[in-house]
């Protein structure tokens, strides 16, 4: 696809020599400010990806489109979000995928519904249950900022503690406090063969997710894992892990809908499955 010029309403990332970025959307008329100058949107319309141009004052900014991660970090928001190394996780991990029906709960500054409407493409569909309506208007234009909003977003403004009342779910995500309290509610509305993923920032919030997955008996191939981000500083000889890191921003616990089973869900660690597969531990039948 041959790259195209910026144009009115485009959502751009501005970058100084030291680092900084900014994200701005262009509107004609309008000026980017910031303590090195400023920059009228009319030189950027119509310009080419990756131009630089210089502020009043001779401070050079460089101006992108930006990656989702970029937009992500960079956007507007009232809530924490899912970071971008545990969105890219929670997409593989949960194998999302172009016409899955997902379930978000719950939308908070829209984040990680951007990836997901992303990862399902056009044909599928993101369902997302937000109990705090002050929440949805912030989100939708954040969405918005990012591309027009998709058709295939469904906002339910409701609280998802109370039950789930669309179904057949390929996927379910739950980015709220006590994800264990939906479980019931999950093990009905996901397929067979279904990914649940649950996101906690506490290890007590994850143990009892996995407490609940477990007794449900509906859950399978329960696994917990966390993302460390480490950068590297490489400039000539200097070579180096940077000095600072994005360590612990929370727990990321997936759960795939099995058959239903007549008791709590046998849970098989990391290392004995491996040791099953290579065939150190016999196949365990089913129950």
């Amino acid at each position: 696809m041959a790259a195209r010029p910026f144009s009115e309403g485009d959502t751009i990332l501005l970058l100084d020599r030291a680092g900084n970025r900014r994200v701005v959307r262009l509107r004609p008329g309008e000026r980017f400010h910031s303590h090195k100058g400023f920059l009228e949107h009319d030189r950027l319309i119509g310009a080419e990806e990756g131009i630089s141009l210089r502020t009043q004052t001779g401070a050079v900014f460089t101006a992108i489109r930006p990656r989702l991660a970029d937009y992500a970090l960079e956007m507007p928001r009232s809530t924490a979000i899912v970071y971008p190394k545990d969105v890219g996780i929670i997409l593989v991990w949960a194998d999302m995928y172009p016409g899955a029906t997902v379930l978000e709960s719950g939308l908070g500054s829209g984040a990680l519904t951007l990836a997901l409407l992303r990862a399902v493409g056009p044909t599928g569909q993101v369902v997302v249950y937000e109990s705090r309506r002050d929440f949805i208007a912030p989100a939708l234009e954040n969405i918005r900022n990012w591309g027009e909003p998709p058709a295939n977003l469904l906002i339910r403004e409701c609280d998802i503690y109370d039950g789930i009342q669309d179904g057949d779910f390929d996927r379910i995500v739950l980015d709220l406090a006590e994800p264990w309290r939906v479980v019931p509610h999950a093990l009905s509305a996901l397929r067979m063969g279904g990914i649940a993923a649950c996101y906690n920032p506490s290890i007590i919030q994850v143990q009892q997710t996995v407490a609940a997955l477990e007794a449900a008996g509906g859950f399978g191939m329960i696994e917990t894992l966390e993302v460390l981000y480490r950068p590297w500083h490489v400039k000539g000889m200097a070579v180096r892990p940077a000095h600072q890191m994005v360590g612990h921003t929370g727990f990321l616990t997936f759960a795939r809908r099995l058959a239903v089973r007549s008791g709590p869900t046998e849970r098989l660690d990391a290392a004995d499955r491996t040791a099953e597969l290579e065939g150190e531990l016999p196949a365990r039948p089913l129950p």
